[in-house]
């Protein structure tokens, strides 16, 4: 039986990275997107099925979820929407705060949750999800963002315990810099005069990091090794600067890595 793999924000990115990849390994996959319609490349290739999902409406995620279950036997679900927000906490809206939170965390719970009982029904799965290096350390003027990320870390760590009973896997995949166009596209910002020295110069430093960015193709490649290698192992450092720094803060801890980060930036 074909293995495949459900995929949520698959219209560009990492996500239709992932899409190409596991197609090209022989796997069936379902690409969901918001405007499924607009896709033009997944669309040309076998054995790839594209379904409309915004994973912030949760009636379009149980129905979408269902139609995937009906059309085929699902092995992977890899939670991969999301953007990012960037602005000082105070210069936020709560509209974007609950956009950040009801896209990043909670579609993600809420897909997850649709899956379970059909995995445990079925004795067996594999769920991943991404996060970033931002779900493992800190930079400023990324508060809720990382709010969300670190939440995914430490769902996923206590979800394994349940999941674990029914044979049931969970990973998370934590990148770097990806070299996409996730700072235009997929990053929400916000300005406050009150914070601009500070927001420019964590915009020179991103700019600085990704010229060792990875390409989504590279990241694609470690979520296929989560979906296949059958490890019980949850967390999937991805890329050499989120490998690079997450030692970092291994090694020195997480209080003396907070205060070198904003030595690094603030100054």
């Amino acid at each position: 039986m074909q293995n495949t793999i459900f995929i949520t924000g698959a219209s560009s990115g990492l996500g239709k990275a992932t899409a190409k990849l596991f197609q090209s390994k022989g796997w069936g996959v379902i690409a969901t997107m918001r405007n499924p319609e607009a896709e033009t490349e997944l669309s040309q290739l076998e054995n790839v099925t594209l379904l409309p999902l915004d994973v912030t409406n949760l009636e379009q995620i149980k129905t979408t979820v269902a139609k995937a279950i009906s059309l085929h036997h699902i092995d992977v679900v890899f939670n991969n929407a999301g953007y990012g927000l960037m602005g000082a906490m105070e210069a936020l809206s709560d509209e974007q705060i609950l956009k950040q939170i009801n896209t990043n965390l909670l579609g993600v719970l809420r897909v997850t949750h649709a899956f379970i009982p059909y995995f445990r029904e079925n004795k067996g799965g594999v769920f991943i999800s991404t996060t970033s290096m931002g779900g493992l350390l800190t930079f400023p003027l990324h508060s809720i963002y990382h709010a969300t990320k670190f939440a995914v870390e430490g769902w996923s760590e206590s979800m394994s315990f349940e999941l674990g009973l029914h044979n049931i896997k969970i990973k998370t995949v934590a990148p770097g810099g990806i070299a996409t166009d996730f700072i235009g596209r997929s990053l929400d910002r916000s300005s406050k005069p009150e914070y601009k020295e500070l927001e420019d110069k964590l915009f020179s430093l991103i700019d600085g990091m990704m010229q060792s960015a990875s390409t989504a193709e590279q990241i694609a490649e470690v979520v296929y090794e989560a979906a296949t290698d059958g490890k019980d192992q949850i967390r999937y450092v991805a890329g050499e600067d989120a490998r690079a720094m997450y030692a970092r803060r291994l090694e020195i801890g997480s209080e003396e890595s907070r205060k070198e980060i904003r030595k690094q930036i603030v100054g």
